[in-house]
């Protein structure tokens, strides 16, 4: 390609809505052009990266036997009204009706849809296992669309559908869907993390998030750097306190804390650490009758260390806790006495259920509220001063230092993208649509579902959040929008710059290297500083003055300076510097 075929188009300044480095890089680069909130326009230069991404995820799903169908943007509403989530869905299912009254939505994904496919095509045994992806344009109502296309409305996603005949089956299609993803970010030449993620009401093991690491990622990623242990922040565990719990050596004392509602307050008043404070954290379980109207409230009181947060996933699968919500202030103090701020376990109004985190299971002399405005309690000792809690779990957020669940290490945390995520469905949604085939034994049976999502269009901007510094993007060559740019300086004036350029351009296409050629005549500052700006990774100068050196330049984006290479050595060069 050259440049004064193609559309270039750069901006000095960023949007003033452009929050993060992606979206104002993308924008001044030129590679997307907004039209509405959350919604872009893909200019040639990011459409090109987006069928690199596309093409490497083609590759690799065909490659492990997956097969590419598309299914529509816009679908019937019944499908999604068998599964429920035409109602359960919230206002990001963009709903629609067509001239004649009937519900349509633009789908945010396609299970309901494949599904049932796979209940019309696939009536045996047989014919499993099957996987079934399409790269498709999907839709979701974002109350606040931002960060550009990190978070957008419209977004293109490949989505994959996998159909077993058992769990045996459906976890050996999931571990050839992982090992395919590996081998997709591996290609795009990024720095990523395969962490283990909550598999939610489904349960079990088998979920993965593909994150890739930047420090303004929405994620937090928990690692061992000494084992292969990784998660992210809802999975992440840390190893269990080793016990036993120390002996009190404290009295329990009432003690004044005027004004202090907070772990952190109080200790700082009393001059403590903070892990030896304890917080309270009141929650309500509901139980419905059939008419949905509530009968029955189950209070519970949640303690943690001080300076330990709650996670609300793992509290959600405590036994009795799921579905649970925040107790009301008039529940909180009907129970306590008191308002939140000063809340402990000691001295309670009415009986309740108390979980404590772990490590608080296994602390001595800790201080709590006294369920007194103004007092806390010192010296606090289960046993001796509270009956033993009615159940122990894990209920934090682990914290950077924390021994690792594998006993190899302590737990580091960096910053990540989620742009990838493989599930085991198991048969939520076969069973939910009546999708079944006939066994071996000649009975139906409901399908085994995994599904496998890669963010096309958020990948770019994933990319960029990890790849950039104050001149521009510094794209990975599998994904730039081109390999290499060769930029003469004053091809208009010389004709030896001028014939040099072209061959170089001419051998780098037949060599197979995506490459464009820079012939707009630009000044040499505004032409580098497109293409700093831009991305693209390797860039060959040809010039009079290193023209008669019988020398060009080469420059890796990355790279403090150009390096001066034989003209007639600069292709090989080129494709050393991409071979790395």
């Amino acid at each position: 390609m050259k440049a004064s075929q193609f559309f270039i188009s750069t901006l000095k300044e960023a949007p003033a809505d452009a929050e993060v480095v992606s979206h104002k890089l993308m924008t001044r680069a030129g590679l997307i052009k907004k039209l509405g909130a959350g919604i872009y326009n893909y200019m040639p230069l990011g459409l090109r990266v987006i069928r690199k991404v596309e093409a490497i995820v083609r590759e690799e799903m065909n490659r492990a036997g997956a097969v590419e169908l598309t299914m529509p943007v816009v679908q019937p509403a019944e499908l999604w009204q068998e599964t429920g989530r035409f109602e359960k869905m919230g206002p990001e299912l963009l709903r629609i009706q067509d001239r004649h009254g009937r519900d349509f939505v633009v789908q945010p994904t396609s299970e309901e849809v494949i599904t049932d496919i796979a209940r019309q095509e696939l009536k045996s045994y047989k014919q499993l296992p099957k996987n079934f992806y399409q790269i498709q344009t999907k839709f979701r109502d974002e109350r606040r669309p931002r960060f550009g296309l990190m978070r957008g409305r419209e977004f293109i996603m490949k989505d994959a559908y996998s159909f077993d005949r058992d769990q045996v089956a459906a976890k050996a299609s999931y571990q050839v869907m992982a090992a395919a993803y590996r081998r997709i970010f591996d290609r795009f030449g990024l720095t990523y993390r395969a962490v283990a993620a909550d598999s939610g009401a489904i349960g079990g093991d088998l979920s993965e998030e593909f994150q890739v690491i930047a420090a303004t990622g929405e994620d937090a990623i928990v690692y061992c750097p000494q084992s292969d242990y990784a998660a992210n922040m809802e999975k992440a565990e840390a190893l269990a306190p080793a016990g036993p719990r120390g002996a009190a050596t404290q009295a329990l004392t009432k003690t004044a804390t005027p004004g202090k509602s907070t772990c952190a307050d109080v200790a700082e008043l009393l001059g403590v650490p903070l892990n030896t404070t304890v917080k309270s954290l009141v929650l309500a379980t509901d139980e419905t009758n059939e008419a949905g109207e509530i009968v029955k409230t189950q209070v519970w009181l949640l303690l943690l260390r001080g300076d330990h947060d709650m996670n609300e996933i793992k509290v959600g699968k405590v036994p009795g806790l799921a579905g649970f919500r925040f107790a009301t202030l008039g529940e909180i103090e009907d129970h306590f006495g008191c308002k939140p701020g000063y809340l402990g376990p000691i001295g309670l109004k009415k009986p309740l259920k108390i979980v404590v985190d772990r490590e608080v299971a296994v602390m001595a002399d800790w201080i709590c509220g006294a369920n007194e405005v103004d007092f806390h309690i010192t010296g606090v000792n289960w046993g001796r001063d509270l009956p033993e809690p009615d159940m122990v779990a894990d209920l934090r957020n682990v914290v950077a230092g924390d021994r690792s669940p594998d006993g190899k290490g302590e737990l580091a945390i960096e910053r990540g993208i989620e742009v990838g995520h493989v599930f085991y469905l198991g048969t939520k949604y076969s069973k939910g649509m009546n999708a079944t085939f006939l066994g071996d034994d000649g009975k139906p049976a409901f399908f085994e579902m995994g599904c496998y999502g890669i963010g096309v269009t958020r990948l770019p901007a994933a990319a960029i959040e990890q790849n950039h510094d104050e001149r521009g993007i510094i794209w990975p060559d599998a994904i730039a929008p081109f390999t290499v740019v060769v930029c003469p300086v004053g091809m208009d004036r010389s004709e030896a710059v001028k014939a040099t350029a072209e061959q170089l351009y001419a051998d780098l296409l037949a060599a197979g290297v995506d490459v464009i050629l820079d012939d707009r005549g630009e000044r040499p500052g505004a032409m580098f500083a497109d293409w700093e700006l831009i991305g693209v990774p390797h860039r060959v100068t040809i010039g009079d003055k290193s023209l008669k050196e019988g020398v060009g330049e080469y420059q890796h984006r990355r790279d403090a300076a150009a390096t001066k290479v034989a003209v007639a050595d600069i292709l090989a060069h080129v494709k050393g510097r991409m071979a790395v």
